[in-house]
């Protein structure tokens, strides 16, 4: 399985960005996936979490009323709609996947996903 991650870019503070996501087979049916980012020189971090049946979603808090993690099951596509962004946010954003429905205390796991994208990059300009 294959993830394919897009969108990323460079953009000033305050400003608004989009990623997409999408697998290379049907996998998002009824797992979990999620959005997680390593800034240089720290560790990958949880960023949001969707869970496919019912779209339950779960953030950080440094994201939180900024960040909106969504799936449209027709399309097979994660998204994350980024607003308000911070020189904080400038990180490698990576999409991750699970054919699991992940309990609410597994979602901020980075070891719960099984399958990751290779990573698009956000910078984010004061």
């Amino acid at each position: 399985v294959q993830l394919q991650a897009s969108g990323g870019g460079m953009v000033q503070a305050g400003g608004s960005l989009r990623l997409s996501c999408t697998p290379s087979v049907q996998t998002f049916s009824s797992g979990t996936t999620a959005w997680l980012r390593q800034a240089p020189g720290g560790e990958r971090e949880f960023v949001a979490a969707v869970r496919w049946n019912g779209g339950a979603t779960s953030y950080v808090d440094s994201v939180k009323g900024r960040f909106t993690i969504s799936r449209d099951r027709l399309k097979n596509t994660m998204y994350l709609q980024m607003n308000s962004l911070k020189p904080e946010d400038t990180a490698v954003y990576y999409c991750a996947a699970t054919t699991r429905h992940l309990i609410t205390s597994r979602l901020h796991d980075r070891q719960a996903y099984d399958y990751w994208g290779p990573g698009t990059e956000l910078t984010v300009s004061s």
